[in-house]
């Protein structure tokens, strides 16, 4: 399982962290910057790890900056990507559970390393249910983006 990675430079100290989480767990990751904590743009980093997924290149994401809330938005722009804000692990795994969150956002000034961790660890750790009400309505989700 590859995991894409993003982030601004408010959310680059807890990506480390994360770094370092996968590695210890063997999980395989691609990291789309950014890297350091000099100021930068958000949707750069964000729109390139969630291209990663939708493309199939990475099975999953993590994008992080201050609140996760821009980043997000910004993921959520790439047609194919569901990606969760989540500042704790029932909202984790929840998403995947009925969702199928493909993107986890995390808000590195929100949460703590602690908690995140737990998040992060939830996120790529819940399968999705396959229950039929929850594809019905993803399918529906999906649709939207056909809309417009």
């Amino acid at each position: 399982m590859d995991i894409a990675l993003g982030c601004d430079h408010g959310g680059y100290g807890l990506k480390q962290e994360i770094i370092k989480y996968l590695k210890e767990k063997g999980i395989a990751y691609k990291d789309f910057g950014c890297t350091d904590t000099a100021s930068c743009d958000y949707p750069e980093f964000g729109t390139a790890a969630a291209e990663a997924v939708a493309l199939g290149e990475c099975e999953k994401g993590i994008v992080i900056c201050t609140t996760g809330i821009g980043i997000s938005i910004t993921a959520n722009k790439i047609k194919g990507i569901r990606c969760a804000l989540c500042s704790d692990t029932v909202s984790a795994r929840l998403t995947r559970e009925h969702n199928d969150a493909n993107m986890l956002a995390l808000g590195a000034g929100i949460v703590g390393k602690n908690l995140a961790l737990g998040i992060v660890d939830t996120f790529l750790n819940t399968p999705f249910s396959g229950e039929e009400k929850h594809c019905r309505r993803i399918a529906k989700i999906a649709a939207l983006e056909e809309k417009i």
